[in-house]
């Protein structure tokens, strides 16, 4: 078997297409719902981040106030995220996600690691252990 060398910048476009494709498919695998790709993101980043400002979530989210406060309100509407008065500054409020947000949440990745362990199935065992390894090394990148 012969190795063919890729330029770096090459290899990132490749490994970019190749992970925005298969990220497209897995977010696909959600179960249906009347949830958007953006509520689940920024229900998400409260999971990850434990509770935020609505600013905050807006910029981990990268939108602007008015519209994660549009977000936020169906998200409280569904009684997935509660707010609470902030300790220290009475003008703000802490979002976080409910017990039922992080159902939801939990549903959803199911679904997605149901999807994706069946593809993964479909492979070689060698090919799995590659996708492991290169698992690790995507892992390292995304550290920086």
């Amino acid at each position: 078997m012969t190795t063919r060398r890729v330029a770096p910048t090459q290899l990132a476009q490749q490994l970019r297409d190749a992970l925005t494709r298969l990220n497209r498919r897995v977010r696909q695998a959600r179960p249906v719902g009347d949830l958007t790709v953006t509520q689940l993101s920024a229900l998400t980043s409260l999971r990850l981040a434990g509770a935020l400002t609505p600013r905050e979530l807006a910029d981990v989210e990268r939108v602007q106030p008015p519209t994660m406060t549009r977000i936020v309100a169906k998200l409280e509407e569904r009684g997935l995220v509660r707010r609470t008065p902030h300790p220290t500054d009475g003008r703000q409020v802490i979002l976080a996600a409910t017990e039922g947000g992080q159902a939801v949440l939990d549903q959803f990745e199911r679904a997605r690691d149901e999807w994706l362990a069946s593809r993964l199935a479909d492979l070689t065992e060698e090919e799995r252990d590659t996708l492991r390894h290169a698992a690790e090394i995507l892992q390292r990148l995304a550290r920086g």
